[in-house]
């Protein structure tokens, strides 16, 4: 199973005081040399963490891919064309969240987003939808033309955190249906949000064999504070590869 960390936080730390450390762009490059498989980042409308140069730069100096998580908007798009990264991961983004509350509207959204992924594709862009694990959400990604889904798995973090072994485990065959759809549709399959050192292990058990790729950004960025990226980005890797 492959790993994106995401590095949005390096990037919050550093806005919080608007300066120029710790740079986003020298972590991609530790990420990189720790073994991670590729390198994840948020380009948000209100830019409150990466900046549009943290983006070139790392595109321009890492040798892995780069998966661009972004609102659908023109604004974006235009950027992606630009800068050419080798995914695009179409999230919702509200202006007043904390962090992604939740998986994009692909049923609600369907025209539109079949237009908005054909230059991107052209430009041989990854597309990639950030869903909830609904099987119909899987479906009209396909519909739309999506090349992979990442599947939302905030609320079996969540369920796991409380406790809720039976939730968990049916959050888990809920993960499992939409992956296996994923799969017969020939969507490739990744997932993310909230999964941490403590909860990944199982989730890997379960899953390995249908979801290709995992990415992390808070768990990792948040332990690295405390033993330093390079030594956070090889553990989280020893959980979720044999």
């Amino acid at each position: 199973m492959r790993l994106g960390v995401n590095i949005d936080h390096v990037a919050t730390l550093r806005q919080a005081r608007k300066t120029f450390e710790p740079d986003p762009v020298f972590a991609a490059l530790i990420v990189q040399q720790a073994g991670a498989d590729q390198i994840t980042l948020h380009l948000r409308e209100d830019r409150r963490h990466i900046q549009d140069k943290d983006l070139e730069l790392i595109k321009e100096l890492v040798v892995i891919p780069v998966n661009l998580e972004m609102a659908p908007t023109e604004e974006m798009r235009q950027i992606a064309l630009r800068i050419k990264p080798n995914r695009v991961t179409l999230v919702p983004e509200k202006r007043q969240e904390i962090t992604t509350e939740g998986g994009l509207d692909v049923l609600g959204m369907k025209e539109f987003l079949k237009s908005y992924i054909i230059p991107l594709k052209a430009e041989g862009i990854e597309v990639s939808f950030f869903i909830e694990p609904q099987v119909e959400h899987v479906r009209a990604s396909k519909d739309v033309g999506a090349d992979a889904v990442e599947l939302h798995t905030g609320k079996y973090a969540n369920l796991w955190k409380e406790g809720k072994a039976s939730q968990v485990k049916e959050e888990i065959e809920k993960i499992r249906r939409a992956s296996i759809e994923a799969k017969n549709l020939g969507l490739r399959v990744y997932a993310g949000h909230g999964l941490t050192y403590h909860n990944v292990s199982a989730f890997v058990r379960e899953l390995k064999d249908l979801v290709e790729e995992l990415n992390v950004g808070h768990s990792i960025i948040s332990n690295s504070v405390i033993f330093g990226l390079e030594r956070a980005v090889k553990e989280f890797l020893s959980l979720i590869k044999e």
